[in-house]
């Protein structure tokens, strides 16, 4: 009974070792990128950028232009006078560095915002995909993440999650 069993044991484990696993993969940025959605996530943020990019600029100029007046006249100005517009530069430079680092963490947090949607509808037809196709998991392989796939187990599923999308 014993050997029986043990036989059984040894079977059961060869045939599923012999078993090979089915996944699929694609390139995550190029499915991403030809998204609709994405377009308009990223023309928006690129037109947010373009606002806080030209408030930057305008800021700037306003601060050289003050520096280059201050150059012109600091040998006239009286030393208590001259400090304080000193300390007026400063502080100036001072906002527009706050400034910058602000509307970067927004920007940076715009784009999360934007892009979140649009990533989980390409999530949502993964998970379609995959449960389709039977497929134990789908690779993504940007970034050279994955630089060999056997074609006999692995298939390229590109094709299929664009027309999740659709």
């Amino acid at each position: 009974m014993k050997k029986l069993f043990l036989l059984i044991v040894l079977g059961v484990f060869s045939l599923t070792a012999n078993a090979q696993t089915r996944f699929g993969y694609f390139s995550f940025d190029n499915v991403l990128k030809s998204m609709p959605d994405y377009v308009m996530a990223q023309r928006s943020i690129d037109d947010l950028r373009q606002k806080y990019d030209a408030e930057m600029k305008r800021a700037e100029d306003e601060f050289n232009s003050k520096y280059e007046e201050f150059l012109d006249v600091q040998k006239d100005l009286v030393p208590a006078i001259l400090r304080k517009r000193q300390a007026e530069l400063q502080e100036m430079m001072q906002k527009n560095i706050n400034f910058k680092n602000e509307s970067q963490r927004l920007l940076k947090q715009a784009e999360a915002d934007a892009f979140a949607p649009v990533k989980n509808k390409l999530y949502n037809a993964l998970t379609k995909v995959g449960q389709a196709q039977g497929y134990a998991f789908i690779l993504n392989t940007d970034n050279d993440a994955v630089p060999f796939i056997d074609p006999t187990t692995g298939f390229n599923v590109q094709a299929d999650v664009n027309a999740a999308l659709q």
